[in-house]
């Protein structure tokens, strides 16, 4: 079975951002720099480190949108499973998919196709920041993935108190590819190079790239990719990495005064436009 994105050329044509309609919207001033107050710091059993043969990749996995998916990575990962294999199938404006052990889209790992995770529950205590409210849904951040979920007015009458929520597919989201069957992805896996909303609750999204997205946009494009194809020599989970040669990650926080002046900053620019993949969440590697 080829596990790979199931999408025709006329869905990618349907898929491309149209060109802008509304008028340009006021000016606003972007927001200071950062204070020592606006990062957090993530949970190093949750950054996955990819060293590729174009540079680093770190990927923050978000246990709470899918936590089977997350799970099967970390024990890929633990295992050696992805080291060394080839992102054989790229597209420029779309994304980088690599995780079969084939390194050509039919493989996966000796471990059983995973239940599909493309909606997950988002209650009160999630977290999220909204970054628009569009009174049947709203759109937003947990940690550094944005999201779109039903309006927070349902919740209460929810027998568990929770609103269906699923991940946007903007720019550096991780996702897990699959075959024809909506419970059939296994290992191989895919990175956003740009924003592809036709993707939304049709595949399972488990992390972002929060440094080391200009590494995925340098990735050999080809479909298949002609050799030599570029790889990831090494992928590590941050916490298993020894202290000595750890890097130090924080990333600004959806809560801080920063992230909150920098949504209204983007909502003023565009308008009409906005779009919630056009907030930047910046990170520092050290």
């Amino acid at each position: 079975m080829i596990r790979t994105l199931l999408l025709t050329a006329a869905v990618l044509a349907m898929a491309a951002p149209a060109a802008a309609q509304a008028p340009a919207a006021k000016s606003s001033a972007a927001p200071a720099a950062p204070s020592a107050g606006d990062w957090r710091t993530p949970n190093p059993d949750d950054l996955l480190v990819i060293d590729t043969n174009k540079g680093r990749i770190i990927v923050e996995m978000l246990p709470e949108v899918a936590p089977a998916h997350v799970q099967r990575v970390k024990e890929l990962t633990r295992a050696g499973f992805y080291d060394g294999r080839s992102f054989f199938r790229v597209i420029d404006e779309f994304m980088a998919q690599t995780g079969d052990p084939e390194d050509r889209g039919t493989g996966g790992s000796d471990k059983p196709d995973l239940t599909q995770e493309f909606l997950f529950r988002l209650g009160p205590d999630a977290g999220f920041v909204q970054a628009a409210d569009q009174n049947v849904a709203q759109v937003g951040f947990i940690k550094s993935l944005p999201v779109r979920s039903q309006s927070p007015m349902l919740m209460a009458m929810t027998a568990d108190g929770k609103v269906s929520a699923w991940p946007l597919y903007c720019p550096g989201v991780a996702a897990m590819a699959r075959g024809q069957g909506d419970d059939s992805a296994n290992s191989q896996f895919f990175l956003m190079r740009q924003t592809y909303p036709s993707l939304e609750k049709r595949y399972t999204g488990w992390g972002r790239v929060v440094a080391g997205l200009e590494v995925v946009r340098a990735i050999k494009v080809g479909e298949p990719v002609a050799p030599p194809q570029d790889k990831m020599d090494k992928v590590r989970i941050l916490a298993d990495i020894p202290a000595s040669e750890r890097p130090k990650v924080r990333v600004i926080d959806p809560n801080s005064a920063w992230f909150k002046a920098e949504i209204e900053s983007v909502r003023a620019r565009m308008g009409e436009n906005f779009s919630v993949c056009e907030i930047k969440v910046p990170s520092e590697v050290k």
